[in-house]
C-alpha cells in the first residue's frame, strides 16, 4: 500500500498546508514529550534510565514528521520505542489515532493492537504505580479503542464532506450545462421562428421586385403598385420579425406575443394561400377538416408553418407550378397536411432566390416537438410534403 497517496481515502494533508501542520504537530507533540520525560525524572532518578528516556524521546520527536508524511510507517516505530519508555507514550498513541484517521479500519485495528502489546511489555519493566498490571492493561486497550473510534468517526465526516461537496460539484456543473443545453435550444428556436417567418414574407417580396426587374415596359400605375406592394412586404416583414422576438421574451401564456398579437394556427390558412395567390402563385386548398377550432394552438401553429415552408420552398424552386394543399383530419384522429407540386420543366426558370438549406431540417425538428411526422419525397415527377400531427379528441 502507498502511504503517501492510498487508492481508498485523501492524502492526509490534503487542502492544508503540509509543511505547516508539520511544523505545528512537531512542536506540539515535542512539548509533549518534554512534559512525560519531566515526570520521569521524579519517578526515576538513575541516570541510565533517564538516558534511555532522553534517547527515546528524542527519537520519538524526529519520527513524527515520518509519521505525518507516512502514518503506519511512522506509528510502528513509535510502537517499537514506546515498549522502551513511557516518555513515548503521547506520540505513540496520537500516531494511533493518526492512522485511524487516514487509512482503513483493519490497518488501524492493527497498529492499536501493536500499541496495546507494546505497552503491555513497557508496563512488565516498569510497573504503573497504583495499578495492577491486568488494569493497566484493560485501560490500555479502552484507550486504544477510543483513539481508534475517534479517528474512524473523524474519517467517516471528512468522508461525507467530500461526498456532498462533490455532489455541490457536480449538481452546479449538471445546472451549467443544462443552462447551457437551454440557450442552445433557444437559439434554435428563433431560428426556427425567424426563417419561418421571415423566409415566406422574403420570398413574397422578391416576386414583386423581381417582376418590377423583369418588365421595365410596365405602366407607372403597375410599377407603382408593385413598388408599393414590395414596401409593403417590407414593412409586414419587420413587424413579423418584432413579434418573434416578442414571442421568444415573453413570459405569458403561448399562442401570445409580446404586445397580445396571436400567432398564425390553422385558420389562417387561407390568409396565407391568399398573401401567395396575390404574389401570383397558383395555390389550390382542399380543406376536409372538421371542427378545426378544437386543434390545440402549439399543433395549429405548426401545421401552418407547414404550409408556409411548403409555399415558400416551392415559389423558390418552382416558381409558377401549380401547388395543391390538401388537410384533412378531425378530433382524436390525426391531422394529415399533404402538399404536392409538379418539379419545373425548365431548370433555368427556377427562383434564383437563394436559400439556407436548413428549413426543411428546422420543419422535421418542429413537427417532431409537437410529436408529429414529416416526410418529404420527390415520385412521379412531383414533389410532395407530407406532415401527420397529434389531434387530441
Amino acid at each position: 500500500m502507498n502511504e503517501c497517496a492510498p487508492a481508498e481515502m485523501m492524502s492526509p494533508r490534503a487542502g492544508v498546508p503540509g509543511r505547516v501542520v508539520t511544523v505545528a504537530v512537531t512542536l506540539g507533540m515535542t512539548a509533549m514529550t518534554a512534559l512525560a520525560f519531566w515526570g520521569q525524572t521524579d519517578a526515576h532518578g538513575t541516570t541510565a534510565v533517564l538516558l534511555v528516556d532522553l534517547m527515546a524521546g528524542v527519537a520519538a520527536c524526529a519520527l513524527v514528521p515520518v509519521m505525518l508524511r507516512r502514518p503506519v510507517t511512522g506509528a510502528l516505530a513509535l510502537t517499537v520505542l514506546v515498549a522502551l519508555s513511557p516518555v513515548v507514550t503521547p506520540t505513540a498513541t496520537m500516531g494511533a489515532w493518526y492512522v485511524a484517521r487516514w487509512r482503513r479500519f483493519p490497518v488501524a485495528g492493527a497498529v492499536a493492537a501493536a500499541g496495546i502489546a507494546a505497552h503491555a511489555i513497557q508496563a512488565l519493566s516498569r510497573p504503573p504505580g497504583g495499578l495492577s498490571y491486568g488494569w493497566w492493561v484493560f485501560m490500555t486497550v479502552v484507550a486504544y479503542a477510543a483513539l481508534v473510534g475517534w479517528g474512524a468517526l473523524g474519517q467517516a465526516r471528512h468522508s461525507l464532506i467530500v461526498s456532498l461537496r462533490e455532489r455541490a460539484d457536480r449538481a452546479e456543473a449538471e445546472q451549467g450545462r443544462r443552462v447551457a443545453e437551454a440557450r442552445v435550444a433557444e437559439r434554435a428556436q428563433i431560428a426556427r421562428e425567424m426563417h419561418d417567418v421571415l423566409a415566406h414574407r422574403l420570398s413574397l417580396v422578391a416576386t414583386y421586385a423581381g417582376a418590377l426587374e423583369f418588365r421595365p415596359d410596365a405602366s407607372p400605375e403597375k410599377l407603382s403598385q408593385a413598388a408599393g406592394v414590395v414596401r409593403a412586404g417590407v414593412h409586414q416583414a419587420l413587424d413579423e420579425l418584432r413579434a418573434v422576438i416578442s414571442l421568444l421574451r415573453d413570459d405569458g401564456p403561448e399562442g401570445t406575443a409580446g404586445e397580445g398579437r396571436p400567432q398564425p394556427v390553422l385558420t389562417d390558412l387561407p390568409r396565407l394561400v391568399g398573401e401567395s395567390l396575390d404574389a401570383g402563385m397558383r395555390v389550390r386548398l382542399d380543406d376536409r377538416t372538421a371542427d378545426p377550432a378544437t386543434l390545440p394552438a402549439t399543433t395549429g401553429r405548426t401545421a401552418y408553418r407547414v404550409v408556409q415552408e411548403g409555399l415558400t420552398n416551392a415559389r423558390k424552386h418552382a416558381p409558377g407550378v401549380p401547388i395543391e394543399v390538401t388537410l384533412d383530419g378531425r378530433p382524436g384522429t390525426r391531422l394529415v397536411i399533404d402538399l404536392r407540386n409538379p418539379l419545373p420543366e425548365d431548370p433555368e426558370a427556377v427562383s434564383t432566390i437563394p436559400g439556407s438549406g436548413t428549413g426543411l431540417i428546422g420543419l422535421t425538428e418542429r413537427v417532431r416537438l409537437a410529436g408529429g411526422r414529416l416526410d418529404h419525397e420527390i415520385t412521379s415527377g412531383e414533389f410532395r410534403l407530407r406532415a401527420s400531427l397529434p389531434w387530441p379528441a
